[in-house]
């Protein structure tokens, strides 16, 4: 029985003899760096052609090690089932690809172990930085790559040893609170406490958005009571549930509220349109997040627009200039009526 060999692999040598060039020439073309070398661009795009129509696929781990940096860039987030981290992502990989970058992305569902798994793994392509988005422990992920002496960024969550790029949580949910409170009195001509739905209780962003909530209805002289704060996770299901829960034990409904991510508030929704509890009309909302088919919701509703553009500039401003001291740098929000 005749044995078939294997198709032979493409080598830069067959591109250059295809091409009519030098193998340093397809290097340099096929690593990003033909521009410093002063090659065409008509000779780069039919070098470029020719990889892809012999299956050329350029060895990752080999170019690495011989070059000094991989310009390689990695970012881990939470979601990507949401606008803004979806936003994020998109706006990363377009500045990343303007610095000549290459940025891999992969989604850890909030989940710690999935976090460090996933930094070991970029750290095996020997990325140049990693940008820890909404990171449940962003320290350990910067311990981690400190050890393979790789920078990090953290992003929509601070951590405490390196440079990070937030939202100002506590401004945006300050003004949030006091126009959602503004509009629950004019509607109905008197001033009452709003309920607080969604986010995690031990992470910074919702400390800090319950500590602006809670001073907005301080300074408009309204007491909020400790069941009304509801920092039961992002899930719409487990905003659905607290929402259930809530009315089961409140003899009245409040009339206003404060949903801490649209993810959170898929599960008001929900809970509302099937409870029926509020037939004789909305309660008027505030979410910290934004979407602009929230608009098919009607004219009720106010929200956070996280202003994604100017924080990835200011991430990437970060890794042009170097710098590793651990300040944390806010973003203000803006702050928007949907409808």
């Amino acid at each position: 029985m005749t044995r078939t060999s294997p198709p032979k692999r493409t080598t830069i040598y067959d591109l250059a003899e295809l091409a009519g060039t030098s193998a340093s020439a397809v290097s340099a073309v096929l690593n990003g760096n033909w521009k410093k070398r002063r090659i065409s661009t008509k000779l780069a795009e039919k070098i470029t052609k020719l990889a892809e129509e012999q299956g050329y696929a350029l060895n990752m781990q080999a170019s690495v090690l011989r070059r000094e940096r991989s310009k390689i860039i990695g970012m881990i987030v939470p979601k990507y089932d949401n606008r803004y981290f979806g936003s994020i992502v998109e706006q990363f990989e377009a500045l990343a690809r303007e610095r000549g970058l290459f940025p891999i992305v992969t989604c850890t569902r909030r989940d710690p172990a999935l976090e460090v798994e996933a930094a070991r793994a970029m750290l095996s392509y020997q990325v140049d930085c990693l940008i820890a988005t909404g990171a449940t422990d962003p320290d350990r992920i910067v311990d981690l790559c400190a050890a393979s002496g790789v920078r990090t960024v953290n992003l929509d969550l601070p951590g405490s040893r390196a440079p990070s790029v937030i939202s100002d949580n506590y401004g945006g949910a300050l003004e949030l609170t006091r126009r959602v409170l503004a509009n629950c009195e004019r509607e109905y001509g008197g001033k009452a406490p709003l309920l607080f739905v969604g986010g995690r209780g031990t992470d910074h962003n919702t400390i800090e958005r319950v500590r602006g909530f809670r001073d907005a209805h301080a300074q408009a002289g309204v007491t909020v009571d400790e069941s009304l704060v509801m920092t039961c996770g992002y899930a719409p299901d487990k905003a659905e549930k607290a929402m259930r829960q809530m009315a089961e034990n409140a003899s009245v409904l409040p009339r206003g509220m404060f949903v801490n991510s649209t993810i959170s508030l898929e599960g008001v929704m929900r809970w509302i349109r099937r409870s029926g509890r509020y037939a004789d009309g909305v309660p008027h909302l505030g979410c910290f997040d934004w979407d602009p088919f929230v608009a098919m919701l009607g004219d009720h509703i106010e929200m956070v627009r996280q202003d994604v553009p100017k924080m990835l500039e200011a991430v990437f401003g970060i890794i042009d200039a170097g710098t590793t001291d651990p300040a944390v740098i806010q973003i203000p929000p803006i702050v928007e009526k949907i409808g």
